[in-house]
């Protein structure tokens, strides 16, 4: 890892955000502790109702924060599309608000764009050896099934397509069309950045994934919905 090279670049984070009362606070403050010293926060209220839209009321004025709020819940990919719109960082990457993924890690991440080898960067949670938390065992498979589903058609050897961690050089993103609102985002993105003749890496990285009672939002129909955007963006667009 090389600190110095990596704090020569501008890092916008993305943290769209949905009903995270219980974690949005510890996950700004976690971010603002990484080791990533030139950055950017980006947060999208996505029409929260849990009282999370009042915390970060509270703190929007913060000069180290951008806050933006949705009037109505639209999904998680409208509120990655309002961010990517008004990033301005060298590098963008998308940070869950859920604590799921560990803000330690975004050099981690990023490196290979600051090496000048990727364009786009996936952190994979099934390509390391670092700690990864036990939940799903058919969230697992749907990952697998969905991830190669999508490779079958971008031809592309992704081994966690779904991951939240990506990153992109800001031109690329900001360069992508974002059609999907919800969590087809993902293989939405990962289509369009397969026909651009673009340099991808993958990275392996932590996970502490966290159970319904927890707060976890994506669901089967989600699923579904991935597979129609695989075809969708693939074939049909």
């Amino acid at each position: 890892m090389k600190p110095d090279s990596i704090n020569q670049f501008k890092l916008s984070i993305i943290i769209p955000c949905y009903n995270e009362f219980d974690t949005i606070l510890s996950l700004i403050d976690a971010v603002k502790k990484s080791p990533v010293v030139n950055k950017e926060l980006i947060i999208v209220d996505d029409g929260s109702k849990d009282g999370t839209r009042e915390l970060l009321d509270k703190i929007k004025d913060d000069p180290d924060l951008k806050v933006i709020f949705h009037k109505i819940n639209q999904g998680k990919g409208a509120a990655l599309r309002t961010g990517f719109r008004e990033a301005t960082g060298d590098i963008c990457i998308v940070q869950d608000a859920d604590l799921e993924y560990d803000p330690q890690e975004l050099p981690i991440v990023i490196q290979p764009i600051v090496d000048g080898k990727a364009d786009v960067v996936f952190g994979s949670r099934f390509q390391s050896g670092r700690p990864h938390r036990v939940v799903y065992f058919w969230h697992r498979v749907g990952n697998s099934v969905l991830t190669l589903m999508s490779n079958i058609f971008t031809d592309l050897n992704l081994s966690d397509m779904e991951t939240c961690y990506k990153a992109f050089r800001r031109e690329v993103i900001q360069g992508i069309q974002i059609q999907e609102n919800r969590f087809g985002f993902e293989p939405e993105v990962t289509a369009k950045i397969a026909k651009m003749n673009l340099r991808i890496y993958e990275v392996g990285i932590s996970y502490y994934g966290r159970t319904y009672n927890e707060g976890k939002k994506i669901g089967w129909k989600d699923g579904f919905r991935a597979i129609y955007c695989i075809f969708k963006y693939n074939i049909w667009a």
